[in-house]
């Protein structure tokens, strides 16, 4: 026998007499993830672990009902978009009212106010204002479950903007729920013969679509001109600074919207509007007030998402939350529910999926 011969034959018979590696099973997967939670939870005081569930709760109930809510406003004889856009940054003091204890309690003082961090926080807040505006529109034309799917397509405008403008790392995997979630955006488009409302024209509907893809582009270039702060003017990131930004720009948010409404005559046009709001004045006011108090709740649930535990967390409640508002729309509001919008409610919901996990795959690669 050659030595060659030799060798294959040692070799085999090593592999032979080596056991075979089980693979591990589901049951494994699941003993190590309720491990992993069970160390997760020991380290931090239970006090966090509260905050944190508060906060998912109020992304997950606040954001959508804010939604349905504006929906409601147009739905029972509410016509002002200017009303709707100023109701979402109406509740701004509720920020405010956090953010003034905290710094006794973390024994700091606020943020030096240099031009820069002024003039930014101003823009901001312009941006802001506009994009509120846009979502009006787009909630006015179109049903919420529709509006929700479509305002989806922000996920796709930050990753775009976070890649030009912060330098956000972009893999296969964002790049995919790019393309999936334009896919998901141009079947709903594709379907608006068995979405519209009736009191609702083509003209309309199509106005609406198209505001709801523009305020999304625009949301997603806040999102990262607001990362972009962070990394070029304050250098730090804590929930107080968080918190500052949030107050500030939504401070300077609130002064542009009440400006637009006060021209437009908005406020003027409550009254009447009240008076003829199915439900009565109470009701009518009982929505705007509502609206306010959701919205806000649902920006300070993210914020302290984002500050507790991850964005990919947060990115994972946006997701949920998309067909959270679909379904509470189809069940309070009747809105039609056709199979197209099934798909792309899929389709987005796959496109949410693979954007969480280029993100997570990122994190642990830097």
């Amino acid at each position: 026998m050659s030595d060659a011969q030799e060798l294959k034959t040692r070799e085999s018979e090593t592999m032979e007499a080596e056991p075979s590696i089980p693979s591990d099973s589901i049951w494994d997967h699941i003993c190590k993830l309720k491990t992993m939670l069970a160390v997760a939870y020991e380290r931090k005081p239970i006090h966090y672990w509260i905050l944190l569930v508060l906060s998912i709760i109020a992304m997950l109930v606040a954001f959508p009902a804010s939604s349905i809510l504006s929906r409601v406003y147009y739905d029972n004889g509410g016509q002002s978009k200017w009303i709707i856009s100023w109701v979402a940054v109406a509740g701004w003091p509720l920020t405010a009212l956090i953010l003034l204890p905290t710094y006794l309690i973390s024994k700091t003082f606020p943020t030096t106010l240099n031009i820069k961090l002024g003039l930014s926080y101003i823009i901001l807040g312009f941006l802001s204002a506009v994009d509120n505006l846009m979502y009006a529109y787009a909630y006015a034309y179109l049903p919420a479950s529709t509006a929700s799917l479509v305002a989806s397509s922000s996920l796709v405008f930050s990753a775009l903007f976070g890649y030009f403008l912060v330098k956000n790392k972009v893999n296969a995997s964002i790049i995919n729920a790019i393309f999936v979630i334009t896919v998901g955006l141009v079947i709903i488009a594709l379907d608006s013969s068995s979405d519209r409302y009736a009191n609702i024209t083509d003209r309309e509907y199509i106005m609406g679509f198209i505001w709801d893809v523009l305020g999304s582009a625009l949301h997603g270039l806040i999102f990262a001109l607001s990362e972009l702060v962070f990394v070029k003017l304050l250098g730090r990131r804590s929930f107080i600074v968080v918190l500052e930004q949030q107050v500030m720009v939504s401070l300077f948010a609130f002064l542009f919207t009440t400006i637009g409404v006060i021209v437009s005559g908005g406020f003027q046009g409550m009254a009447s509007e009240a008076t003829t709001f199915k439900g009565g004045r109470s009701a009518y006011y009982l929505v705007l007030i509502w609206g306010a108090i959701t919205f806000q709740l649902g920006v300070l649930g993210g914020t302290a998402v984002i500050f507790l535990a991850s964005t990919v967390l947060a990115g994972v409640l946006n997701a949920v939350r998309t067909p959270i508002t679909s379904i509470a729309a189809v069940i309070l509001l009747h809105d039609p529910m056709s199979g197209f919008k099934i798909l792309s409610l899929v389709i987005t919901f796959w496109g949410f999926g693979s954007y969480i996990y280029g993100n997570s795959m990122g994190e642990k690669s830097s």
